[in-house]
């Protein structure tokens, strides 16, 4: 990280969760860097376009057109080069099979997107400040969900 410049990446076909979640960056005290992608085969093509410097963390919505979240973990874990990315899903499912899903497939956290700015402020901030490889040797189902 550059200058601890926070480098994140969020993939959401939704302007409005783009829009509050580019909101809730802007009112934290964090030094970040956001880019925003539509879709998951737009992130897939960033990620592994050459000159491309990989974030910090990935921000990965589940349910996307032409390539949804779950294919995309997929396809970040089985990358060499993508493997060790921090994934975050960040979606608006509570089911227990999605959320099931990407902890099997090796994502970092599971988060319910807040419908409250305060609480999505509070997440994100909580969620970029952790140390992820640190924080996923010790990975297990119960403190894989992010509850507020």
């Amino acid at each position: 990280m550059a200058d601890n410049i926070i480098q994140i990446l969020l993939a959401d076909d939704d302007p409005d969760d783009r829009l509050f979640f580019s909101e809730a960056f802007e009112s934290t005290s964090l030094r970040y860097k956001l880019k925003m992608l539509n879709d998951g085969q737009e992130l897939m093509d960033y990620l592994l376009h050459p000159e491309t410097t990989l974030p910090s963390i990935v921000f990965l919505d589940l349910n996307m057109p032409r390539k949804n979240g779950i294919d995309c973990l997929k396809e970040i874990r089985a990358d060499e080069k993508l493997k060790n990315l921090s994934v975050a899903i960040y979606s608006t499912s509570s089911s227990t099979e999605d959320i099931d899903n990407a902890f099997i497939l090796g994502a970092n956290i599971y988060i319910k997107k807040p419908n409250n700015f305060n609480e999505l402020k509070r997440v994100l901030q909580k969620v970029v400040t952790v140390n992820w490889q640190f924080h996923t040797a010790n990975l297990n189902k119960e403190t894989f969900m992010l509850t507020v």
